[in-house]
C-alpha cells in the first residue's frame, strides 16, 4: 500500500500455516452498531480489533469497557479523525495520539499500543509522531470499502474473494450494512474452519 511510504506497518501475517484471520473495525465506538458487532462476535466465539476515535471513546465509555471486557484488542485511531487531519504538524499528531491514548486509559486502565492512521494515509509528520510514541502501526490487506459501496452483497463478495490465512480485514462498526456483512462473513469463516484472532495475536505469533 502506498501509505506505507513513510511508516512500517503490520498489514497481514504472511506465510501463516494455520487458518487464522484478523477482523478489524474502525471509527467506533458507535452507540448503534458497535453493540451489534459485539453480539455477533460473541455468538461466533470470534475475537477482533477495534481502532477507536478518542472523541467517541470519551462520549461512549461503556461501549469501550464492553469491547475490552470481551477480550478484543483496542487501538488508537486518532482523537478527531477530521477530514483535514492529514495536514497536521508533528506536534498536532502527537496531541491526537496522546489524547486518544489517555481517553482509552481513563476508561479501561490500559494505554493502546496499536495505531491505525485515519483514512490509511500517512505523512512524514505522522511518522515522526509515531516514532516518539512507539505505537505499532497497523494496516490491512483486505479493504472492504464498506463505507463507500452501497450494496451489502457487493461488500461481502469483495471480502470473500480475497480471504486467505493471515489476512487482516478492514471493516467499520458505524453503518447499516455491517450487521449483515459481518454475520455472513462469520458464517463463511466458520464453515471453512478459520479462527478469528486479534492483531496482537498475529503480531505475537512466532
Amino acid at each position: 500500500m502506498s501509505w506505507k511510504l513513510f511508516l512500517k506497518a503490520f498489514t497481514s501475517r504472511s506465510h501463516i500455516k494455520t487458518k487464522k484471520i484478523a477482523m478489524t473495525f474502525d471509527d467506533g465506538p458507535n452507540p448503534e452498531f458497535t453493540l451489534k458487532v459485539l453480539h455477533l462476535l460473541k455468538e461466533y466465539n470470534a475475537k477482533a480489533s477495534f481502532f477507536c476515535i478518542g472523541k467517541h471513546v470519551k462520549k461512549y465509555p461503556e461501549l469501550l469497557k464492553r469491547i475490552h471486557s470481551e477480550g478484543h484488542d483496542i487501538g488508537n485511531h486518532s482523537y478527531t479523525h477530521s477530514n483535514t487531519i492529514d495536514f497536521k504538524s508533528t506536534e498536532g499528531w502527537l496531541m491526537e495520539l496522546k489524547d486518544t491514548d489517555q481517553a482509552i486509559f481513563n476508561v479501561i486502565g490500559v494505554k493502546p499500543t496499536l495505531f491505525r492512521p485515519p483514512f490509511g494515509v500517512t505523512t512524514p509528520h505522522i511518522a515522526k509522531a509515531v516514532k516518539i510514541t512507539g505505537h505499532q502501526v497497523v494496516g490491512w490487506n483486505i479493504r472492504s470499502f464498506d463505507t463507500t459501496l452501497k450494496n451489502r452483497k457487493t461488500i461481502l463478495n469483495r471480502i470473500l474473494k480475497q480471504v486467505k490465512p493471515g489476512s487482516v480485514i478492514l471493516l467499520h462498526d458505524k453503518h447499516e450494512h455491517i450487521e449483515f456483512v459481518l454475520e455472513q462473513l462469520l458464517q463463511f469463516l466458520k464453515k471453512h474452519d478459520y479462527k478469528m484472532v486479534t492483531i496482537n495475536d498475529f503480531i505475537n505469533e512466532t
